[in-house]
């Protein structure tokens, strides 16, 4: 906003005078003017209409502070991290997320240790990134990256730091998706079937693709029993998720347990989970290294299988890109081997016609074009060692004549 006074734009780096144009109209006369200070002299330009005047007094604005600087403004490092830790505790977030992002920050006062904004350049983010992954695996150090990116756009936002700092993520190698099967699923369900709570974790996590976490931190009051929904909460967050359908099936398993509970009980599980028990059961069913974290992947993975859209799983999982859903928590193995075995591959292996059963291939070509394998592939003695071939349709047999 356009303003008939100046002031003054502090920084730790220069002191400036911020000059400002203003509107005002005169006395028995038409039209609005706009007013400035430039070389020590007052000037003044008069425009028809109020609009004008304001839209020519923001465009000399430019001009006139070009010599005043307004970069970023210095400050503690331990004060930016203070601060970094309450703006995230406003914008809702808590718990595992701010220890997270954290830790990050910690490592790069370790490794680089930067007393102040005014040391963070792009050659000290590079050295953080080459001496952090000798340190950490590629995917450890990505963690670290995204968190320490969502810092620097925070203090670029508070005008600590300059714009146009930036990390990169490494490359990463894509592992395969450890995903169950239906089959591998009914046997686990058959093996927790002597633990009861346990069992109806395991149903919840691969039919609603739930964290273990947010199982267990579900309540009663999060059960709709009359629509079937579940409203769960996000324990690392510390916020409500959307509702998710639960399947009739599973809702009387949880109608079941409920009854079983004693009264006053606001949780729906009151145990802890059992990293022993776990053990045992996943090598019982022959899968040792089996996750629990592995059935919130069953859950997006089946999901595809079955030709359900990407949005879909990302959704209820509550991914931020359908890229994450793809690569990390869906396995597209059984749907790359369906899709190629609805090729037509058995009508076009053999041919059909009288008198001819050998194997065309995939890509044959109609049957008045391509006579049987053994009827286009002359003799031996017939193919010269170099040269090009002209394919010729004679009789309706086809002959290889070379060409010199």
């Amino acid at each position: 906003m356009c303003l008939p006074f100046t002031f003054r734009a502090k920084t730790t780096d220069t002191m400036g005078i911020m000059r400002k144009a203003w509107v005002y109209k005169r006395k028995n006369t038409k039209g609005w003017w706009v007013g400035w200070y430039e070389g020590g002299k007052k000037r003044a330009k008069a425009l028809p209409g109020k609009v004008l005047a304001k839209h020519f007094c923001q465009i000399k604005d430019a001009p006139l502070n070009s010599d005043v600087f307004t970069g970023a403004v210095n400050a503690d490092w331990h004060q930016m991290v203070e601060g970094y830790r309450q703006a995230k505790q406003v914008e809702g977030l808590r718990g595992a997320s701010i220890h997270e992002a954290m830790l990050a920050l910690g490592h790069f006062e370790r490794l680089v240790g930067p007393d102040s904004s005014k040391r963070i350049n792009q050659n000290v983010l590079d050295r953080f990134i080459l001496d952090r992954g000798n340190e950490v695996t590629r995917t450890t150090l990505n963690k670290d990256i995204r968190n320490l990116n969502a810092f620097l756009n925070w203090a670029v936002k508070n005008r600590f730091i300059a714009s146009g700092l930036e990390v990169k993520k490494i490359k990463v190698a894509q592992k395969p998706v450890r995903a169950l099967t239906p089959q591998q699923v009914r046997g686990l369900l058959s093996t927790v079937s002597k633990y009861p709570p346990l069992r109806l974790k395991v149903l919840l996590a691969v039919t609603t693709g739930l964290r273990r976490g947010d199982i267990e931190a579900i309540r009663i009051g999060d059960i709709h029993f009359d629509r079937n929904p579940i409203t769960p909460h996000n324990r690392q967050a510390g916020k409500a998720m959307s509702e998710r359908p639960i399947p009739e099936q599973i809702m009387t398993e949880l109608s079941n347990h409920v009854t079983k509970l004693p009264d006053g009980q606001e949780r729906l599980f009151n145990d802890r989970f059992s990293p022993k028990k776990w053990e045992k059961i996943r090598k019982t069913i022959g899968l040792p290294e089996l996750k629990f974290h592995d059935l919130r992947k069953t859950f997006a993975s089946l999901l595809a299988q079955r030709g359900v859209s990407t949005a879909v799983p990302q959704r209820l999982l509550e991914h931020s890109s359908p890229q994450l859903t793809n690569e990390v928590y869906t396995n597209v193995d059984p749907v790359l081997r369906q899709a190629i075995s609805q090729l037509p591959v058995a009508d076009r292996l053999y041919d059909s016609s009288p008198g001819c059963a050998e194997d065309r291939g995939l890509f044959s070509v109609p049957h008045d074009l391509a006579p049987c394998r053994r009827q286009m592939w002359p003799a031996p003695d017939v193919v010269p060692s170099k040269g090009r071939f002209d394919w010729a349709e004679r009789d309706g047999v086809q002959r290889n004549r070379a060409l010199s």
